[in-house]
Order: C-alpha cells, then sequence, then structure tokens
C-alpha cells in the first residue's frame, strides 16, 4: 500500500481505503496496481527453506500470490476484520464459511430470506453430512435465543433479505448467539463493506460475493470471507483443505474494481431510489421493497445500521395475466433479463417466494420483480419502463 506520511490519520474514511490498502507502488516499480502473477509451482531458495515451509509468504499459487495478497489486505481494512480469504465465487464463500464450523450433529439457524443456493447447500450437502438447518423469521431479533439448541453452531443472516429486502437487527441477534457462544455468519452483499460492516454489529464472519459490486463490470465471479480474530483460524483451515482459491484475473479485476467502488455505489444508490420512487407512482405497482425509502417496514433499522444503499430492490406488480407481462419484459430495450447484479448493466427478473420460504409466508398475488439500476442514465431507464407498462396495459 502507499506509504502513510508523517502525521496521517491510522484510520481511513472507507472511501479513502478502498483506494490505497493493499497497495504498494514502491515495491511495484512505481506502477500504482498491483501486477497480475499468474502461476502455480512457487521456488524455495534452499533445502533449508523448502523444509521451513510456512516460513515463506508464498509457497504455492492456490495459497495466495501478491495479487490475491493485495486484494485481501484492501477488504480486511474496509472490513475492520482480522484476516480475508477470497474463493473463486460468493456462492464458494458461503459454503466454505459455514463448513468452517460445522460438523456432523451440528444445527445451524438460517434466516428464512437467504440467497437461493445458499439454502440449496444446506437441504442438500449439510443433510447429507448430518448437519440439520431450521429456518427462521428474518424479523426475529433477539428471539433468535429461543431457536437455539445445544447443537447449534451457526446462525447465518443475509440483511437486506435476498429478493425481499427484510432487514434483519443484526445486532441483537448477534448479541443472543455470543450469549451461547455460537458463531454469526453474514452475507453482506447487497450494501458491500463500504456501508455496512458487519463486524462492528457483533458478526463473526462477513461474506460477499464480490462478482457483484466490488468487481462491478460483470466480468468476473469472486467471493471473500472476512473473519475476526476468533475465527480466521478456522476459515482459513477450511479454504485450504476444501482447495477455494481465486483466479489470477479474477482477482486482479477485483482490485481494479474496488478503488471505483465508492463513487459507482453512490451512482447506482441515487438512481435506484429514483426509479423506486417513480415506480411507485404507477397504478401497476402494488409495493415498492427498498428499504432506503421512507415508507418500508424496514427503513428505521437500516437508516440505523447502514451508511448507504446498492442499487438493487423489488416490486410487486398488482394481478396481471402472464401474457401482458411477458408483453412489458420481453420489449425492454435497456433493462436485460438475467442473474447476477452489480454491474454497470441494468436488469431485472420475476420471482417468486412462495415456492422456497417455509419460516415465512409469502402472500402477495401480484408478480414480483427484481431490478437492479446500473449506470444508465435515469430518464432513460424511466421511458424504457414507462413504455413497458404501456405494453402490459396494451396486452391485459
Amino acid at each position: 500500500m502507499t506509504k502513510p506520511q508523517k502525521g496521517a490519520r491510522k484510520v481511513r474514511h472507507p472511501a479513502t481505503a478502498i483506494l490505497h490498502s493493499g497497495r504498494d507502488p514502491a515495491g511495484q516499480h512505481g506502477f500504482v496496481n498491483t501486477p497480475v502473477y499468474r502461476g502455480s509451482t512457487v521456488l524455495f531458495p534452499t533445502l533449508e527453506a523448502l523444509d521451513a515451509y510456512d516460513k515463506q509468504p508464498y509457497r504455492y499459487g492456490r495459497h495466495g500470490t501478491p495479487t490475491t495478497t493485495a486484494l485481501e489486505t484492501a477488504l480486511t481494512e474496509l472490513e475492520g476484520g482480522a484476516r480475508t480469504f477470497l474463493t473463486a465465487s460468493g456462492y464458494q464463500a458461503v459454503t466454505t464459511a459455514i463448513l468452517a464450523f460445522v460438523n456432523a450433529g451440528d444445527h445451524v439457524l438460517m434466516v428464512d430470506s437467504v440467497y437461493q443456493p445458499t439454502r440449496r447447500f444446506c437441504d442438500t450437502i449439510l443433510a447429507r453430512l448430518g448437519v440439520t438447518t431450521t429456518y427462521y423469521d428474518p424479523l426475529i431479533g433477539g428471539g433468535i435465543a429461543e431457536l437455539i439448541q445445544p447443537n447449534t453452531r451457526v446462525v447465518f443472516l443475509e440483511s437486506p433479505g435476498s429478493l425481499t429486502f427484510e432487514v434483519q437487527d443484526v445486532g441483537a441477534i448477534a448479541k443472543a448467539a455470543k450469549a451461547r457462544d455460537v458463531t454469526v455468519l453474514m452475507d453482506n452483499t447487497w450494501a458491500s463493506p463500504l456501508y455496512f460492516r458487519p463486524l462492528a454489529h457483533g458478526v463473526d464472519v462477513s461474506i460477499s460475493a464480490c462478482t457483484k459490486y466490488i468487481v462491478g463490470h460483470a466480468d468476473a465471479m469472486l467471493g471473500a470471507i472476512t473473519a475476526n480474530a476468533r475465527t480466521a483460524e478456522a476459515v482459513e483451515t477450511a479454504r485450504a483443505v476444501l482447495g477455494g482459491c481465486p483466479g489470477s484475473e479474477e482477482t486482479y479485476l477485483g482490485l481494479r474494481g474496488l478503488r471505483t467502488l465508492a463513487v459507482r455505489l453512490e451512482r447506482h444508490q441515487r438512481s435506484a431510489l429514483e426509479v423506486a420512487r417513480w415506480l411507485a407512482t404507477r397504478p401497476e405497482v402494488d409495493r415498492i421493497l427498498h428499504p432506503a425509502l421512507p415508507d418500508d417496514p424496514g427503513h428505521a433499522l437500516w437508516k440505523a445500521q447502514f451508511t448507504g444503499a446498492s442499487g438493487l430492490f423489488s416490486i410487486i406488480l398488482k394481478p396481471t395475466p402472464r401474457k401482458a407481462l411477458a408483453a412489458m419484459l420481453d420489449g425492454l430495450s435497456l433493462f436485460g433479463m438475467g442473474y447476477s447484479w452489480g454491474g454497470y448493466e441494468s436488469l431485472i427478473v420475476p420471482f417468486n417466494p412462495k415456492h422456497y420460504r417455509t419460516a415465512t409466508a409469502w402472500t402477495s398475488e401480484g408478480q414480483a420483480l427484481r431490478l437492479h439500476i446500473g449506470l444508465d442514465d435515469v430518464g432513460d431507464l424511466i421511458a424504457d419502463l414507462e413504455a413497458g407498462f404501456a405494453r402490459l396495459n396494451a396486452a391485459r
């Protein structure tokens, strides 16, 4: 990283940290960006060095390179953690983090609004390994204490909830879990560590799908696990044993994206709020699911915990025929239909939580749509949606 000047602040604003953390221009012939290190084999200069394997900072490509160290160092500072460990995807970060803390016979408490692949992992691989999962209401708060069993090892949070955007009381849940010595994990992809720092609220392990906002350009898969001092060794062991590692190019793209995270997120947030407020005026829309809007049920909690919002939110349409929905979505020119999010592009996908929620019921009858507001001009995006609503109404 850049050398601190005399009298410089030790704790930097996150927007500053993402520019300078993990960089060492003096050690890179003056170049400001960490180069891409590609490789598997790392040579040891002597037999003595080979015998003292762990003494050498880089030993084998899978265990890390100067490129991965740069991004891990930057994310550790941004998260306020002890160590960060990169993985090949956000989903791999989730599964590695959970496996770091459970054994056969253990129990996991999983939020009911979690990312669907995480639920699938619990219901398949964890179940096969003899680990049971109980799904809980995302709004349970400190009431989570009543669900903790003698064999509960992990409480997993995702706030706001995937697709449906319920805001969890992270501090209350973490406090109840810590009182019973239960490890707390959180998927923090929506806000990124720029707008929410889970470890500062009592969480032990913060998980990010860097594929989304940190990479920021829809061109790489990458995940990160940031652990506090108590849990870092367990996460390190799990990642090493499971063999997870990111690609060299993907890691570099994560570093590149991180440097502009603050300015991009500010634009995503501002544009998403403008589009959401416009959608709230549309007669075709029944509800907006965006915690940064004052009338959202989770707004007060979001405002107390978060320092910003991202470009991702959902809406619920009033009941409409499938053919009308298809007419609206198929003709959109700026909003693409595709999964993932966090890049410069705007996206829209339909979803139905009725098929997978188990601890809480989804009662809305209208079609739900998740939108990611990219870096397009807001006026153009609104015009695209307005034309879409015109097609929807004409096809009823």
